[in-house]
């Protein structure tokens, strides 16, 4: 009689044990982490690389197919003398089959008292595989943008008899950028955008530099706030002054916040070093997402949940 008891007592133990594992791993499974995964994924890659504005001077990869993102981006110079210089720009981008995408972007200037459109561009960019197929994901990125309205603030010195002729109209101009883009530790993202402008026309200014950013996520588990450091070199010349540029250099603290699963709000501020660069310059970029996710497409994991 005392052995049996004593197994019943063991079988008892080992029955309730089980039942507690079993009720354990059902409220285990009923956790789910979606971060940025919660969104149609461009041929595999997170969420944050789907939506191709990554922070607000960086760009990363390309949309799914047909999938579009509308942006409205504000910048604000804030310089050692003179009045601050206000940019609108509104965008428009596509994505295509085949790791192609378009975009339309019209930008506006508010300067010195007076203000209305600067340029209108065309842009196409193309990625060189899907992800994760060749190391930093590159992309490569042309503009073309059509000069619209007058030239209301200057970044090189203004060209001869402007004072009697008034402000020259914006030239047209052309772009390319290699976009580069990579996750490291399972846990930073990380963007990088080099970038050649040159004006068609005019004083034929020429800009070379490149733009990066690095963030990671801090609200978990569904990453909707991210935090960074980004910075933008610039090197501009015109015709008359190729041995002597303006070197431009900012650098500063920036954040994103999803302020739903398809539209996300960010803001930079970034700190001149150099004489040429602006005292202060204040970015602020809101985006969405539009189009139907993808039925059974799924990216990588976002960052908060690798190695669960």
């Amino acid at each position: 009689m005392k052995l049996k008891a004593i197994l019943f007592g063991l079988g008892l133990v080992l029955l309730l044990n089980a039942h507690r594992a079993r009720a354990q791993e059902a409220v285990s499974d009923s956790v789910v982490v979606t971060g940025e995964n919660d969104i149609r994924s461009a041929y595999g890659a997170p969420g944050t690389f789907s939506r191709t504005r990554f922070s607000p001077t960086t760009t990363a990869y390309v949309l799914p197919p047909f999938q579009f993102l509308l942006a409205t981006i504000y910048e604000g110079d804030a310089f050692q003398h003179g009045p601050p210089d206000h940019i609108f720009t509104q965008e428009l981008e596509m994505g295509l089959p085949h790791r192609f995408g378009v975009a339309a972007e019209t930008a506006l200037e508010r300067f010195n008292g007076g203000g209305g459109f600067e340029t209108v561009s065309l842009e196409g960019r193309y990625a060189l595989a899907d992800w994760n197929k060749i190391p930093l994901n590159p992309t490569l990125f042309v503009e073309y943008k059509f000069g619209i309205g007058p030239i209301r603030h200057e970044e090189g010195p203004p060209p001869g008899g402007e004072e009697e002729a008034g402000p020259p109209q914006h030239p047209d101009a052309y772009e390319i950028r290699l976009l580069l883009a990579q996750e490291f530790c399972q846990r930073w993202e990380w963007a990088m955008n080099g970038f050649f402008e040159k004006e068609n026309t005019g004083d034929r200014g020429r800009e070379i530099g490149f733009a990066q950013s690095i963030v990671t996520p801090i609200l978990l588990p569904n990453e909707q706030l991210k935090v960074g450091v980004e910075m933008e070199y610039k090197n501009f010349t015109v015709k008359d002054t190729r041995g002597d540029a303006d070197n431009i250099f900012v650098i500063g603290p920036t954040a994103a916040y999803r302020t739903s699963t398809n539209t996300r709000f960010e803001v930079s501020t970034l700190f001149g070093c150099t004489d040429d660069s602006p005292h202060v310059q204040v970015f602020g970029v809101f985006s969405w997402l539009l189009g139907p996710p993808g039925p059974g497409e799924q990216g990588e994991a976002p960052v908060s949940t690798r190695n669960r």
